[in-house]
């Protein structure tokens, strides 16, 4: 791997809030915000939402930072199923600081990895995040 690619470790408490977070009961949409602390190197929580729609979502995210979200939500398929996918969205706005973004993007397979999940999805600005945007990318894990 090369020197100049920074890749944060994740924050132990945030390791656990995201294992408990993967196998919770409750049946609304909710969302786990992490951030890169750039002095300890670090994937660290910054916020949880309950009860939070995908445009909700979007106007909590920064829009010249990235952020990396893992968002539970309540999908209802075309046949009258119920699922919670949990997805894993990068938010790496256009703008931002190319050091961040490298931080950022350094992390993110490793976060990926220790969340364990594979509805992996980014954008480059939050105006993309929507109800329509996320059904459209789930409908390709059917």
């Amino acid at each position: 791997m090369s020197d100049s690619l920074v890749v944060c470790d994740v924050d132990p408490e945030l390791k656990e809030k995201l294992k408990k977070f993967r196998f919770r009961k409750e049946t609304n949409n909710a969302a786990i915000m992490m951030k890169v602390d750039k002095d300890k190197q670090l994937v660290v929580l910054e916020e949880e939402f309950q009860d939070i729609s995908p445009e909700e979502l979007r106007s909590e995210l920064p829009e010249r930072q990235p952020r990396f979200v893992v968002y539970s939500y309540k999908y209802l398929h075309d046949d009258g199923r119920i699922s919670y996918p949990l997805c894993f969205i990068f938010s790496s706005p256009v703008g931002c600081k190319p050091e961040q973004q490298m931080m950022y993007a350094g992390s993110k397979n490793r976060l990926v990895q220790v969340a364990e999940l594979t509805k992996v999805f980014e954008i480059r600005t939050t105006e993309d995040l929507t109800e329509q945007w996320l059904r459209e990318h789930l409908a390709f894990f059917r």
